[in-house]
């Protein structure tokens, strides 16, 4: 249906105004101090694995294979980490490195390894002029951030609910040769929690790029993120590559950030045999010796594939009903007006809800004035400017089930009534 609010008389719309502007001062009024800006797990999540503390102590075998975990030496992570790592995402272990706790600092250092080194023997790529980037939006905000610290050119492509719009990368990648990457997060993207598709993910391994130094930064960061027994599906990026007979094209990134402890958990990425020789030899001049006891303690509290699951099944527990009440508050609240959408995702840590065009900055500035911390309207798209001022990130995962509801109602009654405003000034 149209939106409700541009379809009523004068009258009867200056009155809804009215009341929802009363609304908003009673909301104001109670002095809230509420934040939904950024996807953090909550207390009750990190809590889960409080136990993995325990599991290094003056007693533990410090000695993993041939490496010694007290001292330096294994650059490319202890033998069981990148196991358990390579099983996390698929891979053969002699192509994963294990190194630090963010992958977002894997992907800086690869991105500033081709802007000062190149790849694969082509120029370094802040020798070669002006090159880009593309940015599927509405998409994660620090991405987009990394390559335009490199003064690298970020342009937007359309996501679809299957995942990016492929003709459009298509064309750009193989016709661009300044076209040099894309970010991609192929599972429960952030922030629209779709889950790329086969066609998807095997028109990227089908790819032949205009660049020879074009390569898919494919942050797999919800690999395991389900909120329900049966999550989505991704096909293997690599998988699909074999099966292509395509290779040197896709460096994958994971991490436990948000499994164990943010900030604390081990990062991980793998590419072909090539490209990673590359990569190691790279980091070689800034990494002697990853975090192995923090390794050795992943390794021991995770052991496998079998129990991350079950792990994030007791994440599930908690996170779920965050994310239905999301659901639930928009639909009770927004369902009929005509005025919003918004995303029902299956896991990951985002629901992507867009508002009547022009509308995005507005209710956040509403939000923040009734006592709502969002996460800045345009974040989701490079430069932080969404064309259409549409799209707002919700993070349902930190508050409290209680801070959560209230921090919706204010977020309902702001889209009502910026909506209700919208539509009175296009009729002046």
């Amino acid at each position: 249906m149209g939106n409700v609010y541009e379809s009523m008389e004068t009258g009867e719309l200056d009155a809804a105004i009215a009341q929802l502007e009363k609304e908003a001062e009673d909301l104001k009024a109670k002095g809230l101090k509420l934040d939904m800006a950024r996807g953090k797990p909550s207390p009750e999540q990190t809590d889960l694995s409080r136990p993995m503390l325990d599991l290094v102590n003056s007693s533990t075998d410090l000695m993993d294979g041939n490496i010694q975990v007290n001292n330096y030496g294994g650059p490319d992570g202890l033998p069981s980490a990148r196991k358990l790592a390579a099983e996390y995402l698929g891979v053969d272990p002699a192509n994963v490195i294990v190194n630090g706790s963010s992958s977002l600092n894997l992907m800086h250092d690869t991105v500033s390894h081709a802007y000062t080194h190149g790849i694969g023997g082509s120029k370094p790529w802040g020798e070669q002029g002006h090159v880009k980037f593309l940015c599927p939006a509405p998409g994660y905000d620090r991405h987009f951030k990394v390559t335009a610290y490199y003064g690298i050119e970020n342009v937007p492509v359309a996501m679809h609910e299957d995942g990016p719009d492929m003709d459009e990368v298509r064309r750009l990648v193989e016709s661009d040769p300044t076209v040099k990457g894309i970010w991609c997060v192929p599972k429960y993207e952030n922030p629209m929690g779709i889950t790329y598709s086969d066609e998807v993910v095997r028109a990227f391994a089908n790819l032949h790029p205009a660049a020879p130094d074009f390569r898919i930064f494919w942050d797999n960061a919800y690999a395991v993120h389900d909120l329900y027994e049966e999550g989505d599906h991704l096909l293997n990026i690599f998988s699909a590559m074999e099966e292509a007979g395509t290779t040197d094209l896709v460096y994958e990134f994971g991490s436990t950030a948000k499994v164990t402890f943010p900030s604390n958990g081990i990062a991980f990425m793998c590419a072909s045999a090539a490209d990673m020789a590359e990569i190691r030899e790279a980091f070689s001049v800034t990494r002697v010796s990853p975090e192995k006891i923090s390794q050795l303690a992943h390794v021991l509290y995770l052991k496998d594939m079998k129990t991350i699951h079950e792990h994030m099944m007791k994440h599930a527990k908690i996170v779920r009903p965050r994310f239905e009440l999301v659901d639930a508050k928009l639909t009770e609240g927004l369902s009929g007006l005509g005025v919003a959408t918004w995303t029902k995702p299956r896991g990951g840590y985002f629901v992507s809800f867009d508002g009547p065009e022009g509308s995005a900055s507005r209710i956040v500035s509403l939000c923040a004035e009734l006592g709502v911390k969002l996460t800045p309207a345009g974040a989701t798209w490079p430069y932080g400017k969404d064309p259409k001022d549409t799209n707002i990130r919700i993070a349902p995962t930190f508050p409290s089930i209680e801070d959560l509801g209230a921090a919706l109602d204010v977020f309902v009654v702001a889209v009502k009534l910026v909506s209700a405003r919208l539509a009175r000034a296009a009729r002046a």
